[in-house]
């Protein structure tokens, strides 16, 4: 009789958690970032079907690196989550906070569960608040734990490298323009000090803006508008651009979006 094969659970959750983080690594990058009116999402994504970065509720946003379908349907149980809630109980009970709290759980026992592969997904969920002070980011590695987040993250891609960019360079009280340019020079270096040049068409960028009127606080940033920002935050007057005055695209809906890896 054979001897059965036996892999200690350490290594077992270990061989787990490299091969979601390779999956992840392989998606490209979506980088966050605190701005002075609220919070820019700007993901690499040639796509203007298949979205990274959606609406969830009134002032919650989402986005997400890694495969397609695995974060497509997290998003979609978001959404249901933050309408009953809201539904049941006032909308002002739907938070970032509690949201994440959700994905963990969902994230943490698909990645403890030996009968199913683990989810390769990282997550950010975010909302924005009356001031700057009281913006939420949360990041959500593979293993449902979550990390609270403040002015800059990165997920996905060489995303170790563009925080640190983030990180050294990033301020408060930043304008959009200065925040998105930002967000820009750190997805165009590369793993080996390389540029690459990114243009408006390859870029999906939303955000989460506190100076709206309206209840819902998420717009898309799209053609004639984003090329506009771009161009500010690389000239000399991108200090003084005000996001408050650029013409709003329509909100998302946010159970009709959807994302890419």
């Amino acid at each position: 009789m054979s001897t059965p094969f036996y892999v200690s659970p350490q290594q077992a959750m270990a061989d787990r958690a490299e091969y979601a983080r390779k999956g992840i690594a392989r998606g490209r990058s979506v980088v966050v970032l605190q701005y002075t009116d609220g919070v820019v999402f700007v993901a690499e994504n040639p796509s203007r079907a298949l979205h990274k970065v959606s609406e969830i509720y009134d002032r919650i946003a989402f986005a997400a690196v890694g495969k397609y379908n695995e974060f497509e349907n997290l998003r979609i149980g978001g959404v249901r989550y933050a309408d009953l809630r809201g539904y049941t109980y006032d909308r002002d009970d739907v938070t970032a906070r509690g949201l994440a709290n959700v994905y963990a759980q969902t994230l943490g026992g698909i990645f403890s569960s030996a009968a199913e592969k683990p989810y390769e997904v990282e997550l950010i969920v975010a909302e924005v608040g009356a001031g700057p002070e009281d913006d939420q980011i949360y990041r959500l590695p593979h293993d449902g734990s979550i990390v609270d987040e403040h002015g800059s993250v990165a997920i996905g891609g060489n995303a170790d490298q563009i925080s640190n960019y983030l990180d050294q360079r990033h301020r408060d009280g930043m304008t959009l323009s200065e925040a998105l340019k930002l967000a820009v020079e750190s997805l165009t270096r590369d793993s080996n000090g390389g540029e690459r040049t990114l243009t408006a068409e390859q870029l999906e960028v939303a955000v989460l803006d506190r100076t709206r009127p309206q209840q819902r606080k998420f717009k898309r940033l799209l053609g004639r508008q984003l090329s506009r920002l771009l161009e500010e935050g690389s000239g000399a007057s991108a200090a003084g651009a005000e996001p408050g005055t650029e013409p709003e695209a329509a909100p998302e809906e946010g159970g009709e979006s959807s994302a890419e890896s």
